[in-house]
């Protein structure tokens, strides 16, 4: 499952924790698998700004379930304390945590955390890298342009082996992903096709490896009737959508573009599981098929409503996941 602690118009900051949390703990009453935070600041399309410490807090909720970052921002951190706190996760739940970065974007988040454009821009493989010595060896220095600085012993270690995962939206990520071997993580706003797409560009890179285990967003809504479902979802998502997507502000005022809104919405109705139970298994699976990717990550807060939500959590996990396994068994 994937939580981006949406706000819809109406909800306070603390009501829309809350149900992602309660969301979280569904998931793992649900029997999904994973659960993963998304990372936002100074905006309503997710009100979560420290997606590893909504991790932790959860962890501390659930006992089964592994919880993840999708992602934590990279060009806003210090890759060293990610990976400590990453491993002081990992020890404390036995391996049920999991790392997501992303690069982010040229937002004005760079301005306010001090880290600049640069970071964004030209840093990210740098960052990666530090961030991947720390968190696979005993001892971590630095001498780039970004990070200098003496060896220093890397406390605590972690002892899992779950691969790092990257978020990936260009073809110029995933060479970086594919060069490490890191698994891509691929976002709801492409279809089956663009992801092929992303996947046969990662592969070119990466040959002569054996491969890793990707993993793609999708939005997930189920109803008795798919009119019902897309109903809900074209007269929620704009309302969550609008306010949300404004707030992405380029921190050197570049011109960016706007996806509208309703288009955006038919777009996710139309690509992803959104139906009855056998509408969302068809499409799940000619995702896994079409795409090449077996680990599906759902967005299910697109009713705009707790209730909605956990309900949504509910079916699915009844009604449609233990189906897809049984198609495809486990990943």
């Amino acid at each position: 499952m994937f939580l981006l602690a949406a706000r819809f118009p109406g909800q306070s900051h603390g009501e829309v924790l809350s149900a992602t949390v309660n969301a979280a703990v569904a998931a793992e009453r649900a029997g999904f698998d994973d659960v993963w935070f998304a990372e936002h600041h100074f905006m309503s399309y997710g009100v979560c700004p420290s997606a590893v410490t909504l991790a932790g807090y959860v962890l501390g909720r659930t006992e089964r379930i592994t919880v993840g970052t999708a992602v934590s921002v990279l060009s806003t951190q210090h890759p060293v304390a990610l990976a400590e706190q990453t491993a002081l996760l990992d020890l404390v739940t036995d391996g049920r945590f999991r790392l997501g970065v992303g690069r982010g974007g040229p937002w004005v988040d760079l301005e306010v955390f001090g880290t600049g454009l640069a970071r964004y821009e030209t840093g990210f493989a740098e960052s990666l890298d530090l961030l991947l010595a720390a968190l696979t060896r005993e001892r971590v220095s630095a001498t780039g342009p970004t990070y200098a600085f003496r060896e220093v012993p890397v406390v605590p270690r972690p002892h899992s082996h779950s691969p790092l995962v990257v978020a990936c939206t260009s073809e110029a990520t995933a060479a970086l992903a594919a060069q490490r071997g890191l698994p891509m993580l691929l976002g709801m706003h492409i279809d089956d096709d663009g992801k092929r797409a992303m996947i046969d560009s990662y592969a070119a890179v990466r040959t002569r490896h054996p491969p890793v285990g990707h993993i793609a967003a999708v939005m997930a809504y189920v109803a008795d009737t798919r009119a019902e479902a897309q109903d809900t979802l074209r007269a929620e998502l704009p309302r969550w959508l609008r306010p949300g997507l404004a707030g992405y502000r380029a921190v050197d005022g570049r011109p960016r573009g706007q996806r509208d809104p309703d288009d955006y919405a038919e777009f996710l109705c139309r690509v992803h599981p959104v139906g009855t139970p056998d509408d969302c298994l068809r499409t799940m699976a000619t995702t896994v098929e079409r795409a090449g990717v077996r680990h599906l990550i759902l967005m299910v807060e697109g009713g705009g409503d707790p209730t909605r939500t956990e309900t949504n959590i509910t079916r699915l996990g009844a009604e449609v996941l233990p189906r897809l396994r049984t198609l495809f068994g486990s990943r």
